[in-house]
Parts: structure tokens; sequence; C-alpha cells
């Protein structure tokens, strides 16, 4: 029978905005995941006897300098073991299995119930990349790559795409019609060298809208 692990991992886009996330350790490795969270917004508590600057000196994260302790879980959505003693994590993902808490445990597939991607974020275009442990030498070179395909119009033609979503919906009544203007806003947006303004866009519309009924 074929193990977990070499099943691959399925990539869930989850909220995890005020999700409490604990992190046991407090060196490269945990800021590492930490700055790797943040732009996500949850609510990090970080915990080690010794706690590196780094970390000390970010926003938005709780610290507690102490050794963990099994209560730290306690509401806990997901949880990383980054801590440098492996029965440490290892105590820790055996807690969280039984709790059904999210955890991944640093360089250890085995005790990880889910992933850190490589990731690309610009704006609401999030890219995650993974090669399901094997080789995160090869999703870092991905990463690279994509960074350089995505510019700053990318979170521009996202904003326009969402604030135009409703419109559409709201100008076009069946479904076909719906997705053709989709298209063909998204065309409009990638066509020129500048994002297109109010105006244009309103007047393709209109345009489509007319070509639909006649």
């Amino acid at each position: 029978m074929e193990k977990i692990s070499d099943m691959g991992y399925f990539p869930f886009f989850i909220d995890i905005k005020n999700k409490r996330c604990v992190v046991v350790g407090g060196g490269d490795v945990a800021l590492r995941k930490i700055e790797k969270l943040l732009p996500f917004e949850p609510h990090i508590t970080v915990i080690a006897p010794e706690i590196c600057s780094e970390i000390q000196c970010l926003d938005g994260i709780e610290i507690i300098c102490r050794r963990f302790r099994d209560d730290d879980l306690e509401g806990a959505f997901m949880a990383v073991g980054a801590a440098c003693d492996n029965e440490l994590n290892a105590r820790i993902y055996e807690l969280c299995r039984k709790k059904n808490i999210l955890v991944n445990t640093v360089d250890d597939m085995e005790k990880c119930g889910f992933l850190f991607p490589a990731l690309v974020k610009r704006g609401d275009v999030t890219v995650g990349i993974s090669t399901s442990g094997r080789s995160p030498v090869y999703a870092g070179c991905l990463r690279k790559k994509i960074d350089e395909i995505l510019d700053g119009r990318q979170a521009e033609i996202v904003e326009i795409l969402g604030r135009y979503r409703p419109v559409i919906k709201d100008m076009f009544s069946s479904a076909e019609s719906r997705k053709s203007a989709f298209k063909e806003l998204l065309e409009l947006c990638l066509s020129g060298s500048e994002a297109p303004d109010d105006r244009q866009i309103n007047n393709m519309l209109e345009e489509l809208l007319k070509n639909n009924e006649a």
C-alpha cells in the first residue's frame, strides 16, 4: 500500500486570519516559518526559552520566553514544531494529532499534517509551490521563476476583476454571457502597458451587452 507521504499534498487555501498559531522554537528556522505566515494575519504565539532578536522585533506576535507546556496548544488551530529538540517536536506532533490540530514539524515529513509551500504573493494573488517535501530547493527555484513573471500589475488586474465581478453579474443574465464578459475584461486588462480606466471598461461592457441583446 502506498504511504501517505507518497501521495502528495492537496493544496488547500485556508483563511487563517486571527486563528491561533503556536510556534515552538525561537531560532532562525522558526523565524522563516513566521515570516511566511505573517502576511496572512494569524494570531501567532512563539514559545521558547530563548527567542532570537529578529523574532522579538516582529510586530503583531505574542512572545512567551519559557519552555513549552502541553496546555500551550489549547485553542490552537495550527502549530509549528521548530525547536532544536527533536523529542520535543515529536511530542508536539503527537499532542496535535490527538487534538486534531494542524501541525508542521520542521525537517520531519513523517510528522507533518501540512507543509509550508514556497510562496509568491502579489496583493490578492498567491502562488504556493510544493514538491511534497521531496525537493525544497527545486520548489524555491520555481518560486523565483514565478516571482519574475508576477509584477506589480498583477495585483492591479485582480483588483479590477474583483471590483467588476458584481457589476458583470448584474449586467449579464446568463452564465455564458458572464463568462464571456469576464474573459473580455481580462483580455482588456492584459492588452496594454497600463490598466484600463473605468470609462474604457464600461464602454466595453456596454458594447458586449448590446451584442448579446441583438
